[in-house]
């Protein structure tokens, strides 16, 4: 799976391992606006598979989890959503807007291979200083570079590269920043 290569989703390994982390965001979504910060961040670490100082403003959905690597301080706003069927890395320092969408999963083009079930997926890399606007949808295999600025609702098909303001459907490159 990690290794972009075709795996089946209904491999009951990979069936316990999202309903793991869809009981931990349920959890992480349910924890009232005054639980501890402790609380949190366990839920955090257990999620991610690791410590992290990340804050995560619920809701918050993955696939996974365990394929989410994290710098440090990351903020995740409102509705987040990341599919981390393949390795998901995001810099330090990054920030998310509410609604920011990322996705690494793929089906098959061909419709009797997609019938068939069978899914993969590709890397996606945000580097270090990244800000990533409301609405944006980051589609599979798509880096970021460090100190990269992304508008509202824009739509990133391809590479974007460092220092840049870029937005738009599909995404690009507006100017320096």
């Amino acid at each position: 799976m990690l290794s972009g290569e075709r795996y089946d989703p209904a491999d009951p390994d990979l069936v316990a391992e999202r309903l793991r982390a869809r009981e931990l965001c349920l959890e992480l979504n349910s924890l009232p606006p005054r639980a501890s910060d402790a609380r949190r961040q366990d839920l955090l670490t257990r999620l991610f598979g690791t410590p992290t100082d990340a804050y995560v403003t619920p809701p918050f959905f993955c696939d996974y989890g365990s394929n989410i690597e994290l710098g440090s301080n990351v903020y995740f706003n409102f509705n987040c959503v990341v599919l981390d069927g393949a390795k998901v890395t995001i810099g330090s320092n990054v920030l998310f807007g509410p609604a920011v969408q990322v996705y690494t999963a793929l089906h098959p083009m061909g419709v009797d291979e997609r019938r068939s079930g069978i899914e993969f997926g590709e890397p996606i890399f945000i580097g270090d200083d990244v800000w990533l606007g409301g609405g944006t949808i980051i589609c599979p295999g798509v880096s970021i570079g460090d100190g990269s600025v992304i508008g509202a609702g824009s739509v990133i098909t391809r590479d974007v590269p460092s220092g840049v303001f870029a937005a738009g459907n599909p995404c690009r490159v507006i100017r320096p920043v």
